[in-house]
């Protein structure tokens, strides 16, 4: 079955260029489009799509406050939500990963990468641009984050610390996988590990742990 997108942008020529383009990737289809916050809670809400694609800067509600109520920690049943934008702020790719996205991408980042970002978000992945992610190491190493990063309930082995730091710089499974030559199955079961020692919901989660822990250098 088709990967059912929500896409919401206050710009109707975005919307309908991003529209066109998921349309035309095989396996995804937009099932709806909003031109605010509002009604991208609204839709999202009773959609329930497989992958929400938002835009941040949106009047009423914007696209982070979209993203936490309908991802956010509080969220009993999250949606997945990928953020798009003109703007590589360092603010709001943190505002928006802190508030339950699970990727994060500029406008420019192309027809392959938007495909690849909603594809990953579907499947629980998170997939965030190369340059965005050189960013927010540089905004952690410059201010470092916001509270003190938890503490794990138990010690990371020396191979979850690997698995960890290939998150971090937002490799796939698959490539974790190949990297570490290690199977995809204990990529998983890695992976599924670091989340209960660090209570974390999903792969983003992990990797701003390694961020605020200062685990993946620059």
């Amino acid at each position: 079955m088709s990967i059912r997108v929500l896409v919401a942008d206050d710009q109707e020529i975005v919307r309908t260029g991003l529209t066109m383009i998921l349309n035309a990737q095989p396996g995804i289809e937009v099932i709806g489009e909003a031109g605010d916050g509002r009604r991208a809670v609204e839709l999202g809400r009773r959609l329930r799509p497989d992958v929400c694609l938002f835009d941040i800067r949106m009047p009423g509600i914007d696209g982070i406050e979209a993203t936490r109520v309908l991802a956010g920690p509080e969220v009993d049943d999250p949606l997945a939500v990928v953020v798009i934008t003109t703007f590589d702020l360092d603010e709001y790719v943190y505002a928006a990963l802190r508030a339950g996205a699970r990727g994060f991408l500029l406008k420019n980042a192309g027809a392959e990468l938007l495909s690849q970002a909603v594809h990953a978000a579907a499947a629980g992945d998170a997939l965030i641009a190369p340059s965005i992610t050189a960013r927010l190491l540089g905004t952690f190493a410059r201010t470092g984050p916001s509270a003190p990063p938890v503490r794990p309930v138990e010690a990371l082995t020396d191979r979850e610390e690997q698995v960890l730091a290939t998150v971090a710089r937002g490799r796939t499974n698959g490539e974790i996988a190949d990297e570490l030559r290690i199977s995809l199955s204990t990529v998983k079961s890695h992976i599924a590990s670091l989340m209960a020692k660090l209570g974390a919901r999903n792969r983003v989660e992990i990797a701003m742990w390694a961020y605020e822990t200062n685990r993946v250098k620059n």
